[in-house]
């Protein structure tokens, strides 16, 4: 019984993350506000949040779901940090050309692999992306909590 919610939850953690990534997609392509190099970076742990709860929905076995809900909760965390540093301190510098989101998403060579998707193509000094007054990094943030909290309860499910 509680590998089957720990299964709820993964599943539904892998998509809440994948619908976060889907979301910053249209919103550069559709309606063209496009992403800076923290935004980026928010993006890579998003989809790296999803393959570990996926993987800990694939691996059907108690170690299998530890590693994908206990590598959901460290990426998780990984965002929480991430979002708040893009909205206390990327948000209010002139340029992050060069800071670490920037250099870990060349050093992973996403952004010449995939540039419609892990390329950067605004600055931070550039007007924040929005949606209903809201900057996008702290739903980012929000949902960064919500999906801690979520590998946190599998983990406890399957113990």
């Amino acid at each position: 019984m509680s590998l089957r919610r720990a299964d709820v939850l993964l599943g539904t953690s892998a998509l809440l993350a994948l619908a976060a990534l889907g979301v910053a997609l249209v919103s550069q392509h559709v309606y063209d506000q496009q992403p800076c190099p923290w935004c980026v970076l928010q993006r890579l742990i998003f989809l790296a949040l999803a393959a570990a709860a996926g993987v800990g929905l694939a691996w059907r076995s108690r170690l299998g779901q530890g590693l994908g809900a206990g590598g959901a909760a460290a990426l998780a965390i990984a965002g929480v940090a991430t979002a708040l540093w893009h909205h206390f301190v990327a948000a209010s510098s002139v340029s992050c050309n060069l800071s670490f989101a920037d250099k870990l998403i060349a050093a992973t060579g996403l952004d010449r692999l995939l540039p419609e998707v892990f390329a950067a193509y605004a600055s931070c000094a550039d007007a924040p992306a929005r949606l209903l007054g809201v900057n996008y990094e702290l739903y980012a943030l929000a949902l960064f909590i919500v999906l801690g909290a979520m590998a946190l309860a599998a983990l406890r499910r399957r113990a």
